[in-house]
């Protein structure tokens, strides 16, 4: 069963969608990671207010970017569709915030991991949840 889950990922109807969920994932990661350096590095701001505020601004560029790219077959056009999904994709990832802020909060604060690190951690962890609801939901 696994194998094929994994077979299913790598060739399977979902692969293609998976792959570039992943690229905008990573480069809306890396925009994250260098807004909450900006808000705790430069502006003073608590790491966890700067994650969450970041987090909100990433969510809105990874729907932008997976709206045109990742689910183009399925994408959402018009102003009433595009607006309904990026409420859908905002309600998916922004109950992943909890997760994200949990696992950041307690990497840092209990473990000791420099914020950034734990923040990466946490941005993949909620990762895999936020594609399984965006895939569903959100473009289903």
């Amino acid at each position: 069963m696994i194998r094929a889950v994994l077979r299913d990922l790598k060739s399977g109807p979902i692969a293609v969608q998976l792959r570039r969920f992943v690229v905008v994932g990573a480069i809306t990661a890396g925009i994250q990671m260098a807004l909450l350096w900006l808000f705790v590095d430069r502006a003073g701001v608590n790491y966890l207010i700067g994650a969450t505020v970041a987090i909100e601004i990433t969510i809105i560029l990874s729907y932008v970017f997976n709206n045109a790219w990742t689910f183009q077959a399925s994408q959402n056009t018009g102003t009433a569709e595009y607006l309904g999904g990026l409420l859908r994709t905002n309600l998916v990832r922004g109950t992943a915030i909890p997760i994200q802020i949990g696992v950041l909060y307690a990497l840092v604060e209990w473990a000791s991991v420099m914020y950034l690190v734990a923040n990466a951690v946490a941005i993949f962890l909620s990762g895999v949840y936020r594609f399984v609801l965006d895939h569903q939901w959100t473009w289903g």
